[in-house]
């Protein structure tokens, strides 16, 4: 009998424990336990009926249950099966969900129905006639009465699905300053902006189309959360993520054409004086920036965008700003491990260069041949070579380079100024 145990899960009495009770003494009778009270539990078999066994093994909830599920008397609710509960039923080792009856429902008459109303209305009808008030004692639930609603407390609907009089951003778009706030933009460019993206335009959102621009605007300059934006326009977090995606695709569609590559002619009429000087052919100044980015759960993915340099996973863009400080050329978006040539190389930057062309960049730039294979000439800063100092010479040059690359750095940090481009996404 040594090998019976109790079958529920997480109770470990066994035949060999409940002979061990028995030598133990009785604290009431200050006698051993086989004298007098017998042992501190005992071991109950499943029924013999089919029936019966299926409702045991139903209440122990075993996956893989014994050929003879044995319970202890602790698992009972009278301490052993009795005809009332002939099941364990307690401390079974899940959580059981509790059994409640269904609710019966009494179908009165009509009479009785409208005698129960009389009778209310009775009721709530008695007042004091010394003071001519009201009894609460005898009113049932006033708080509940159909009071009129403020009219400062409108009711809510989903502007997704239900136009309204005013769009938000009348309301919030009052002048310049709260313009240059959540757009980062003047009020007369993001009117602008505005007739130009919506010429034409049906995305099959309700909501008006400059509320959709403000909302992706106000996403992109201070990176507000979804929920947060849902609160402002009166609408559904899942309706903001489908317009700020469809957005940032027409926008970036329709605003392809405002990067344009200028021709040699005009770089040349605007070039200011300082490259004038020294740099007199320089085409354009390029650099590559990092978007931090959230941790992919695909381990490909987040093993390419692993940036060394910034210590997390970021997205990497290859900029060319012309000598006037226009943007002329933006490419894709690459994973932060892959290096500055290996970008400018699939890039599709090179298509752009004309034999006879300038391009000034940084010390990571390393491509040389690439360039020489168009004739076309790359500044970078000198090298030291064996850790051994730079000649005069070098050292003047490296100034002028440095001294006119930093408008490439106010471009970026201009387009950083955007919190969710600096912050990353959320």
């Amino acid at each position: 009998m040594s090998s019976i145990i109790c079958a529920v899960r997480g109770c470990y009495n066994n035949w060999k424990k409940r002979r061990m009770s028995l030598q133990q003494e009785c604290f009431t009778h200050q006698k051993k336990r086989f004298d007098c009270c017998g042992p501190t539990f005992n071991l109950y078999p499943p029924p013999s009926t089919e029936e019966g066994r299926r409702q045991w093994l139903r209440a122990l909830n075993l996956k893989n249950p014994p050929k003879k599920p044995y319970v202890c008397s602790f698992h009972f609710v009278d301490g052993k099966p009795t005809t009332e509960h002939p099941f364990p039923e307690k401390w079974l080792g899940y959580e059981a969900p509790v059994k409640r009856p269904r609710r019966v429902l009494v179908r009165l008459s009509e009479a009785s129905t409208s005698d129960a109303a009389e009778a209310d209305s009775n009721i709530i009808g008695q007042c004091d006639a010394g003071t001519q008030w009201e009894d609460p004692s005898v009113s049932d639930h006033s708080y509940a009465s159909n009071w009129p609603l403020p009219h400062h407390q409108p009711l809510l609907c989903d502007r997704a699905t239900q136009c309204s009089e005013f769009p938000v951003y009348v309301q919030l778009l009052r002048n310049d300053h709260l313009s240059l706030l959540y757009t980062g933009l003047p009020l007369d460019a993001f009117t602008s902006l505005g007739d130009d993206l919506t010429e034409d335009f049906n995305n099959g959102f309700h909501l008006h189309p400059r509320d959709q621009l403000l909302m992706t605007l106000m996403k992109l300059r201070l990176n507000l959360l979804q929920d947060d934006i849902a609160e402002r326009f009166h609408v559904s977090q899942p309706c903001v993520s489908k317009v700020i995606s469809c957005w940032l695709d027409l926008m970036e569609e329709r605003l392809r054409p405002y990067i344009p590559w200028l021709p040699r002619e005009t770089i040349k009429a605007t070039m200011p004086q300082c490259f004038r000087e020294h740099f007199p052919s320089l085409t354009c100044i390029i650099d590559c920036s990092e978007v931090p980015l959230q941790k992919p759960h695909n381990l490909d993915s987040r093993g390419e965008s692993y940036s060394h340099y910034y210590g997390q996973n970021t997205i990497k863009f290859l900029i060319a700003v012309a000598i006037c400080g226009l943007i002329m050329f933006i490419s894709p978006g690459y994973g932060g491990r892959c290096s500055d040539k290996f970008i400018t190389t699939n890039s599709g930057f090179l298509e752009y260069l004309r034999p006879g062309d300038q391009v000034m960049a940084d010390r990571g730039f390393v491509i040389q041949d690439l360039l020489l294979e168009r004739r076309v000439k790359l500044v970078i800063p000198a090298f030291t070579k064996k850790s051994m100092q730079l000649s005069e010479e070098d050292t003047t040059n490296t100034r002028r380079i440095a001294n006119v690359r930093v408008h490439v750095e106010r471009v970026l940090r201009r387009l950083k100024n955007y919190s969710h481009i600096s912050d990353g996404p959320n």
